[in-house]
């Protein structure tokens, strides 16, 4: 293996060449791939060639074959998928593509390296060598239990480096050991990567939120913390906070968005720390800034912060949506079409070609999800695609990053154990596949640990951190993704045929193949032509003609019965929509008459209220009335009873007269006895 370890220290272009002679592509410039038979797979086989094409040749300005040649369409449609690719990433990616295919091609490269590279080795010293692969090699590694029960090995066959830090085993975990004081352990705490640094901010350690900020070197793998000074304008107090989002902000300032503390704000508070003079400030905003919260997703869309959901100091749910312009500092409340996510938190967002926000998983206090839902950021309206392929398990508290068109999810929980399983979602293709999964309970498996992505040299190093898993954890895991599925997802969106089939569908059925039987331990070996050469005999070529033209009537048979599926859908599409517009403006009119009877309504009930007051005062006027009248009767009965005795007198007495003439009054009659 010394030779496949001395390849990482050969540079470029000289590697490049060396792989390319490996390969069968020349190894110079000036070869050329006609004639060549690669043992790869077809897809790696026109990835390989494209990417030599590009390196060596430059973008392909050709013009696509008019003729109907399987071979040519497919090496047209493979190199001109790879845009404006620059030369030195071709090269890398041709060398990560063939070290994936073959680990040991340098090894046994020998017979094939060119003279240059061959001077290289000889004329170096084995112990300088040796004092060099020392000076520069990883510290030593850790082994992460796999679901099969094997370790991944991290001996030196496995483990090797080009510059600090990289990893050369694809899609498994690796942890390294670091060195300087470790950071308490912590979960829900934030994490972002300027510079080639790791900062790491905040976070929730046995139940008490974290305010400091620690920096993992991702060069020598050596954690120190930062001394933070105080601002000589304004005296900012960093709260200590949990369940917030740390964003690299121009080149040389993390922004500290949201988050759960002790005595939270009413709404949204952002803070910078800039990190030539180790201080925070608070960022002043304008508009109406969302409410207090934490756990939400926050996605960096151009200049705008895109910040999804989480929960409120209240343990309220949420499902808004709102963005952050960092021109203007101005916050805008969108109002979405369509079905929004329920509302959740500790859910991971993505965005894709600038376009779309992904949204995946995520819970409540009693459920997690594994749904995906998809807003268009133009036309803000949210779909809920369906999901292909092996779809994750309901999770919440998991992190992600994006490489390319692949969406890497790791961790996360479901309210009764961790997640082991590290999965991928090609976001072209919304389809998942499962990357690596862990054994036992490892910090892999935990809720709230964080996720981000470096580079070293074109090495693409996913670097998660921290998490609670039943306990918490400060333990640093790197994962090496493959770039293969993601060139094959950005080139598998690229029509091969005027049909619209892809690269993938087009190569399988129209690449000549050979079967050869060798005699050594691999016997029989595919081997893929990527000429176009008359090396084969007619018979060959009359039936791959054959089995063309026969594939050509079946794509275009089925591209008819497409196109007319495809015609009859917009149709019912366009009725559904005048029919929705319709209802819509019947809705409209029919709630314009609603609020116009509501009004009425409101008026008959005011004017009714107001006769009922009438009523009680004419009722109560109405009882005054009977007892007056009852009075009356009982002072005209003492009226007429008074005139009475009076008018008895007046007979009794004379008369006034006899009185004033001084007339006795008449004698009293006796009564009359008995004899």
């Amino acid at each position: 293996m010394a030779m496949a370890r001395a390849s990482s220290g050969l540079a470029y272009p000289d590697r490049f060449f060396a792989a390319a002679t490996y390969a069968g592509f020349g190894g110079s410039p000036n070869s050329s791939s006609k004639g060549v038979t690669s043992k790869f797979s077809n897809d790696v086989a026109l990835l390989l060639y494209a990417l030599y094409q590009q390196a060596t040749v430059g973008p392909c300005t050709l013009p696509k074959p008019r003729g109907w040649s399987p071979v040519e369409q497919s090496k047209w449609t493979s190199w001109n998928g790879l845009g404006n690719m620059a030369s030195i990433e071709a090269m890398r990616l041709f060398v990560k593509i063939l070290e994936e295919e073959d680990p040991g091609w340098y090894s046994r490269a020998a017979n094939y390296i060119s003279e240059p590279v061959i001077d290289v080795e000889m004329n170096h010293d084995p112990k300088a060598d040796l004092s060099i692969k020392n000076e520069i090699s990883l510290p030593e590694t850790k082994s992460i239990p796999t679901e099969n029960g094997n370790s991944v090995e991290t001996h030196d066959k496995d483990i090797m480096v080009e510059g600090f830090g990289s990893v050369s085993v694809y899609d498994q975990w690796v942890a390294p050991t670091v060195s300087g004081t470790r950071p308490k352990p912590r979960y829900e705490h934030a994490a972002a990567v300027i510079d080639d640094k790791m900062y790491v901010f905040g976070g929730n350690h046995n139940g008490r939120y974290l305010n400091d900020l620690q920096i993992l070197n991702l060069r020598n793998w050596t954690w120190s913390k930062v001394e933070v000074k105080p601002n000589s304008e304004a005296s900012v107090i960093v709260t200590p906070c949990a369940g917030h989002s740390l964003i690299p902000w121009e080149g040389n300032k993390l922004i500290s968005i949201a988050g759960h503390s002790k005595d939270p704000s009413e709404v949204v508070n952002v803070k910078a720390f800039d990190l030539q003079t180790n201080t925070w400030s608070t960022m002043k905003t304008y508009g109406k800034p969302p409410v207090s919260r934490g756990g939400q997703s926050v996605t960096v869309v151009g200049g705008t912060l895109v910040i999804f959901g989480g929960q409120d100091a209240n343990r309220t749910l949420l499902n808004d949506l709102h963005i952050l312009d960092l021109e203007t500092m101005t916050w805008d409340e969108i109002d979405t079409i369509g079905v929004s996510p329920s509302p959740r938190s500790d859910h991971a967002a993505a965005v894709h070609a600038e376009r779309y926000l992904l949204i995946f998983g995520g819970g409540t206090h009693a459920t997690c999800f594994n749904d995906l839902h998809v807003l268009d950021l133009k036309t803000m309206e949210w779909s809920r695609p369906s999901q292909q392929g092996e779809i994750p398990s309901p999770r919440a508290g998991h992190a992600g990053v994006t490489v390319g068109e692949s969406w890497f999810i790791v961790g996360g929980g479901d309210n009764k154990s961790g997640v082991s399983e590290t999965v991928v979602l090609n976001m072209s293709t919304l389809s998942w596949s499962v990357v690596t999964t862990a054994e036992g309970r490892v910090p892999l498996a935990s809720e709230g640990l964080s996720l981000v992505l470096s580079s070293y040299n074109g090495e693409d190093v996913l670097v998660s951190f921290g998490g609670y898993n039943g306990r918490y954890n400060n333990e640093v895991n790197l994962l090496k993704p493959s770039h293969k599925s993601t060139l094959q997802a950005t080139m598998s969106g690229i029509p091969a045929l005027d049909s619209g089939s892809g690269v993938q569908n087009a190569t399988n059925g129209t690449r000549d193949v050979e079967l050869e039987f060798e005699g050594g331990q691999d016997g029989k070996i595919r081997e893929i032509s990527m000429d176009n050469n008359n090396n084969h005999n007619e018979p060959q070529t009359n039936e791959v003609e054959e089995v063309s033209e026969g594939l050509i009537s079946r794509l275009k048979a089925e591209k008819e019965e497409l196109e007319s599926q495809l015609n009859k859908e917009k149709s019912q599409s366009l009725e559904l929509k005048q029919e929705l517009i319709e209802a819509e403006s019947k809705n409209t009119e029919l709630y314009k008459e609603l609020q116009s009877v509501r009004g009425q309504l409101a008026a008959e009930q005011s004017r009714c209220f107001k006769l009922e007051v009438d009523v009680a005062e004419l009722r109560q006027k109405l009882q005054t009335m009977d007892t007056l009248q009852k009075e009356l009767e009982i002072l005209q009965r003492q009226k007429a009873a008074s005139e009475e005795a009076y008018a008895k007198q007046k007979q009794s007495s004379g008369g006034v007269w006899g009185w004033l003439a001084g007339q006795p009054p008449p004698p009293a009659q006796k009564p009359n006895n008995a004899s």
